[in-house]
C-alpha cells in the first residue's frame, strides 16, 4: 500500500483536503493543517507558494502570493517542507488517524532544488506523495526513478483522449486526480453534468483510486461526488477559512460528516 493510498483504505468516499503552505504565515498554516486532520480529512494535499500558478484561481493564488510576501525571506518548496514536517512529527491526532501528505508544488521549484534532493527532503519530511500539475506523464520518467518511496499523481481532465487516460493511469502512483473541469481552481455552484461519465471513463484505464476536484464547494457536492468517485478534493472553499483554523476544523468536518467518515 502507497503512502497516499492508505488515504483511501476507510472504505468510505476519502476526503481530500487542500491548504495552501505559509498562509497567512507559518504557524498559522500549520495550525490549519491539524485542524483538517481533526475535522477528518484523509488526505492533505499541501500547495507550495508559486509566481505563476496557472492552474490556480483567485482564492488559492491569492493565497500563495500572500504567503511569499509574509515571510521576511520568501516562502517556497523549502519552506512548505519545514512545515510539513512539523506536521508529521506532531500532526494534532492520534498517529493512527494523522493523515498523509501530498504536496502539490509545480515542476520549476522542484527542478531549481533537483530532483533528488527535492525527493530526499520529502522523504525525510515524511510527505507521501507529490501532485505537480505542470509535469506530463510521458515526461516524467527522470522524476520518478529519482524519487523511490514517493507516490506521484498526474492528472487527467474532461479533454484528456483515451490514450492519455491510459498513460496517466498506468504512470499514477496513490491515486489519479481526476479535474472535474476545464479551467482553473475555484468554487462553483453547480457540478458538471458529465461528471459521472468522465469518472468512469477514468476508471476504465486504473486500478488507482480517483479523486475529482475543482469546483467542489459544498457537504452537498462533496456527497455528489462522492457517489461517483473514490475520492473527493476540495481547495479553495477551505482556503478562504484557512486564516481561522477553527472554522476549518468545522467546514473540513461537514464535508468529512457529508461523506460518512467517522472520527471516532
Amino acid at each position: 500500500m502507497s503512502g497516499l493510498g492508505e488515504g483511501f483504505t476507510s472504505g468510505r468516499t476519502a476526503l481530500v483536503a487542500y491548504l495552501m503552505a505559509g498562509y497567512p504565515n507559518l504557524e498559522t498554516s500549520l495550525a490549519a493543517i491539524r485542524a483538517a486532520a481533526r475535522g477528518g480529512a484523509d488526505i492533505i494535499e499541501f500547495g507550495v507558494p508559486y509566481g505563476d500558478p496557472l492552474a490556480d484561481g483567485p482564492v488559492i493564488a491569492r493565497a500563495g502570493r500572500a504567503a511569499m510576501q509574509a515571510a521576511a525571506d520568501g516562502f517556497g518548496l523549502s519552506e512548505a517542507l519545514e512545515v510539513a514536517a512539523a506536521f508529521t512529527r506532531d500532526p494534532g491526532v492520534p498517529a493512527m488517524q494523522a493523515p498523509p501528505i501530498a504536496l502539490m508544488t509545480y515542476l520549476n521549484p522542484v527542478m531549481r532544488l533537483g530532483y533528488a534532493e527535492t525527493a530526499k527532503r520529502a522523504l525525510e519530511a515524511g510527505v507521501a506523495g507529490f501532485i505537480i500539475p505542470d509535469l506530463p506523464a510521458d515526461e516524467a520518467g527522470e522524476w520518478l526513478s529519482m524519487s523511490e518511496g514517493l507516490d506521484t499523481v498526474f492528472l487527467v481532465a474532461p479533454t484528456s483522449t483515451s490514450d492519455r487516460l491510459a498513460t496517466v493511469g498506468a504512470a499514477s502512483s496513490g491515486f489519479v486526480y481526476c479535474v472535474s473541469r476545464t479551467g482553473v481552481t475555484g468554487e462553483r455552484s453547480q457540478l458538471p453534468t458529465d461528471l459521472v461519465d468522465l469518472v468512469a471513463r477514468v476508471k476504465q484505464n486504473t486500478e488507482l483510486p480517483v479523486a475529482v476536484g475543482f469546483g467542489i464547494a459544498t457537504p452537498e457536492q462533496a456527497r455528489a461526488v462522492g457517489d461517483a468517485a473514490d475520492g473527493v478534493v476540495v481547495g479553495s472553499a477551505i482556503v478562504r477559512r484557512q486564516a481561522d483554523p477553527v472554522a476549518v476544523e468545522e467546514y473540513v468536518r461537514s464535508l468529512s460528516d457529508a461523506l460518512g467518515v467517522d472520527r471516532a
